[in-house]
């Protein structure tokens, strides 16, 4: 089962690990880019990324973080950019999915958005629904 159950979710965040989400396409024709949400654990807080990259990728390179920000002149996109901090893992979860319209349901474990990518470009980079169907978050105007 590659989806984490939101106790599941919880447990990661608790024991320090991040959990991620890739939320499809964006960006224009001429330079099509992808996001992805990622909650990470701190010291004592819970950091809320959103990362939106160039989607430079191919069948033998998948690697997201080393996929350059879909705005290069953006200094806040080289690393994604911090959308919320919470002190209660379950906000963090909330204000991601609140932030970038990530769906409670599709969280994985860190390093696994990678394979979501993968099965993304496989599938010809669909432009209305992730490989399985699920439709892609909306980005709102205020994300």
């Amino acid at each position: 089962m590659r989806y984490l159950a939101e106790a599941f979710a919880l447990g990661a965040l608790r024991r320090g690990q991040s959990v991620e989400q890739f939320l499809g396409p964006t960006g224009s024709p001429e330079r099509p880019g992808i996001r992805y949400v990622e909650v990470r654990a701190t010291t004592s807080r819970y950091e809320v990324l959103l990362h939106t990259v160039e989607d430079v990728g191919h069948e033998t390179f998948m690697d997201l973080v080393e996929f350059p920000p879909l705005d290069p002149d953006n200094d806040e996109e080289e690393f994604g950019r911090l959308v919320s901090i919470t002190d209660d893992p379950l906000a963090a979860l909330t204000a991601a999915e609140e932030l970038t319209g990530a769906f409670r349901s599709r969280w994985v474990n860190t390093t696994m958005v990678q394979d979501e990518y993968s099965d993304f470009v496989e599938a010809g980079r669909p432009a209305r629904h992730s490989p399985d169907g699920h439709p892609w978050p909306e980005p709102s105007a205020n994300r």
